[in-house]
């Protein structure tokens, strides 16, 4: 054969290829796509079926538990129009700009985009309904905050407080979370800023961090590239929509930052970072795994066992400071577990929810995300998500809800989307999901 031949050979033979790998990549994205839409159809239609059947006790008692917490409530607000302009700007300019500037101003701009969508969107149910009264309910953190008028004594009788039907039982909330959860609204209580609409305007911002977070940990961790891809994504998140608002906003912001800083691998970051992903296990018990992703940030593609070190000996004070205040973590984990089956977990079955859980979220990262699911299997972050997502289902202990509970691990997904081609198609995807979860439905978060 002529070298001419060869070299026409090797060219049809390369061309082959990249053709064939590209279709498998698009069937890929084609069969995540359906598996998206066909589990939450089949969530939708079980839903419905199941409602008030006497033959299947447990089964979501509303409409709107599936897939979401909420009710059937098509509605505009003041937040409608804000959050049409920023699907559009950022459709339209999000991936030139994350691809030109440079690297600090475009995490600025991501920053500033992700808290406008996450406040637009929850300004869809009005100023009080989607934020300053999110956080007031009798359930939730703020109604037991003036009740707290001495810091040491509310640790050190936490744990006798937890379980339901006693004359002290904590309300839902505090109770289902360690009382890292309750503090820091009581310490933004005692620095004058009481109430619903300062609790908000702390969830906000500090959620929005994961538009920094998580970009910038995919870049530390050799993926540059990657990460600019993935900033209009992050920054037009779905799960915006339960972000704003809710504290597990505020514990996503703080665990995604705490991860960034092991990512960065330097002393100081990962000590600071190690107290933060320490502080997180006392906001809500469910993020004791984010130690798989804190062990992924250490180790992968270069091995710091150094920086896991320092991590875990700054986590290691955390724990040591809450136990000496008075609570103990593991005491309030095992009574927090017999809490959970006193009241609604044992209305909601295993069997349903074990999946339904995972079509739940879905309506969370988006249609994008999905689809690039299959690309990105071979990177860390994605994979040790999706391995504490399987925990956190297979445990039982995430029965509905998980649209706001799973938040801290949902956001690691997103980098899966900057994998895709034609990403403005993509983000108008993502952003049509989550126009249309919050216009239709009225969401508890």
């Amino acid at each position: 054969m002529t070298a001419f031949g060869s070299t026409w050979s090797a060219s049809c033979w390369g061309t082959t290829v990249r053709v064939v790998s590209r279709a498998v990549r698009t069937r890929g994205d084609v069969v995540a796509l359906a598996l998206l839409a066909a589990a939450v159809a089949v969530g939708f239609g079980f839903g419905i079926r199941l409602h008030g059947s006497e033959h299947f006790p447990g089964a979501p008692d509303t409409f709107g538990e599936w897939p979401v917490l909420g009710e059937w409530l098509p509605h505009v607000g003041i937040g409608t129009p804000l959050s049409i302009i920023i699907a559009i700007a950022v459709v339209a300019w999000g991936p030139g700009l994350a691809s030109r500037l440079r690297w600090r101003t475009a995490l600025l701009l991501a920053y500033v985009t992700s808290a406008g969508w996450i406040l637009s969107l929850a300004l869809i149910d009005g100023w009080h309904r989607g934020v300053a009264g999110q956080l007031t309910s009798q359930d939730e953190y703020l109604s037991a905050v003036p009740a707290i008028t001495d810091i040491g004594v509310f640790l050190r009788t936490f744990t006798a407080r937890i379980l339901d039907f006693q004359p002290d039982s904590l309300i839902t909330h505090v109770a289902g979370h360690p009382p890292g959860a309750t503090l820091v609204f009581v310490w933004l209580d005692r620095l004058g800023l009481s109430g619903g609409g300062w609790a908000a305007m702390l969830c906000v911002p500090v959620g929005a961090l994961t538009a920094v977070a998580v970009p910038v940990s995919v870049a530390a961790l050799g993926k540059p590239g990657l990460a600019r891809a993935t900033l209009p994504f992050i920054a037009l998140f779905p799960g915006a929509v339960w972000m704003g608002v809710s504290a597990d906003a505020l514990f996503t912001g703080v665990t995604a930052c705490g991860i960034a800083l092991l990512a960065l691998r330097t002393t100081a970051s990962a000590l600071v970072g190690g107290v933060l992903l320490g502080f997180g296990a006392f906001l809500s018990y469910g993020l004791a795994l984010i130690a798989v992703m804190a062990l992924v940030a250490c180790l992968a593609r270069s091995r710091s066992w150094r920086t896991l070190g320092l991590a875990v000996l700054a986590a290691c004070v955390v724990v040591v400071a809450f136990a000496w205040a008075g609570f103990w973590w593991f005491d309030g984990y095992h009574l927090v577990v017999e809490r959970y089956y006193q009241g609604i977990a044992n209305d909601r079955p295993y069997w349903y929810w074990v999946w339904a859980n995972l079509a739940s979220l879905t309506l969370v990262i988006g249609p994008a995300v999905a689809a690039g699911l299959p690309r990105a299997w071979r990177l860390p972050l994605v994979t040790a998500a999706i391995a504490v997502i399987v925990l956190a289902d297979v445990s039982g202990l995430s029965k509905s809800e998980v649209e706001r509970i799973w938040l801290p691990f949902a956001v690691w997904l997103v980098p899966a989307a900057g994998f895709l081609p034609r990403p403005r198609w993509w983000l108008a995807a993502q952003a049509v999901t989550a126009l249309m979860v919050n216009h239709l439905l009225l969401t508890n978060w």
